[in-house]
């Protein structure tokens, strides 16, 4: 019953602190000190993978897909260094849904919101594990300061935001010339809040050139994660998940939800898989909107 976090690395197992049992990679029992066998046991290991300097862990059925990436990024070298972490006291799903709400970009950032005269997202599905919400609305012509940023747009603002698994998320920003993107990797703590860290990636450019625009490609990239990591904090301390009366600028969150469903859903601490019964429904949006219209 000991936690094998209190023991050490050895080798490439883990030898637990209370008596000294060694597991290999594989979860199975390799050494014990008071007898020359060891008996047959085991303990539960999970697929993991490092990337980004953070070691990624699968806490589901076999994977089916790599470590979340960036799309745009996916054929290309990369570099990467870790952003800010962060906690918010909420569930990391409130955390995730908050950067697709189309309407709160009006009410709540509306400096932002005036770039593209509000966002409106086409979603799209990039694999079974994976969800895409692009912007599609264009800077407008309303003043000065829109009229010259337009020039470095061929269509639409860019503002991608890719969710991976229900759990990881990127945002990709910036003129068509020089795009920032930051992964944000969320997990639920032992206090119920979302614990998040801000990976930031670039292409990775040859030459000491390269390097030092990679190095200022990422710097400016964490100046962006830290503003939507420290966004909106304020509400997510008090919020309370009620989606009663969903409107037409809800769909995004709602294709989120019907996406999060599709997940194998596992409850945190003994990380058993749900019956389908148990998991929240999600209706269609054009079932609740009916109901909503019909008050």
């Amino acid at each position: 019953g000991a936690h094998l976090a209190e023991g050490s690395v050895d080798g490439n197992g883990v030898r637990c602190f209370f008596h000294h049992w060694k597991f290999d990679e594989s979860g199975e029992l390799e050494h014990c000190p008071v007898q020359d066998k060891p008996p047959r046991a085991s303990v539960k290991s999970w697929p993991t993978e490092e990337k980004y300097g953070m070691i990624w862990l699968w806490a589901g059925e076999s994977p089916r897909y790599p470590v979340p990436y960036i799309p745009e990024l996916k054929d290309g070298p990369e570099r990467a260094m870790l952003g800010n972490n962060f906690t918010k006291g909420c569930h990391p799903n409130v955390v995730m849904v908050n950067a697709i709400d189309e309407q709160h970009f009006h009410s709540v950032h509306p400096l932002a919101s005036s770039l593209a005269n509000g966002l409106h997202f086409e979603i799209s599905s990039y694999n079974d594990n994976c969800q895409m919400f692009d912007n599609s609305n264009r800077v407008p012509h309303n003043n000065w300061l829109n009229r010259i940023l337009s020039r470095f747009y061929e269509n639409a603002l860019t503002y991608r935001m890719v969710y991976w698994n229900g759990s990881t998320g990127s945002v990709t920003v910036g003129p068509d010339f020089w795009h920032f993107h930051i992964i944000f990797a969320l997990r639920p703590n032992a206090d119920g809040c979302a614990e998040g860290q801000t990976i930031l990636v670039t292409n990775k450019r040859s030459g000491i050139l390269g390097y030092i625009i990679d190095k200022i490609s990422l710097v400016l990239s964490d100046i962006v994660g830290s503003y939507f990591a420290k966004g909106d904090t304020r509400v997510f301390q008090t919020m309370r998940w009620n989606f009663k009366t969903p409107i037409k600028a809800d769909r995004p969150i709602i294709q989120f939800m019907k996406h999060l469903q599709k997940q194998k859903t596992l409850t945190w601490g003994d990380w058993q898989t749900l019956e389908d019964g148990e998991t929240s429904q999600v209706v269609s949006y054009e079932e609740e909107t009916s109901r909503a219209a019909e008050g």
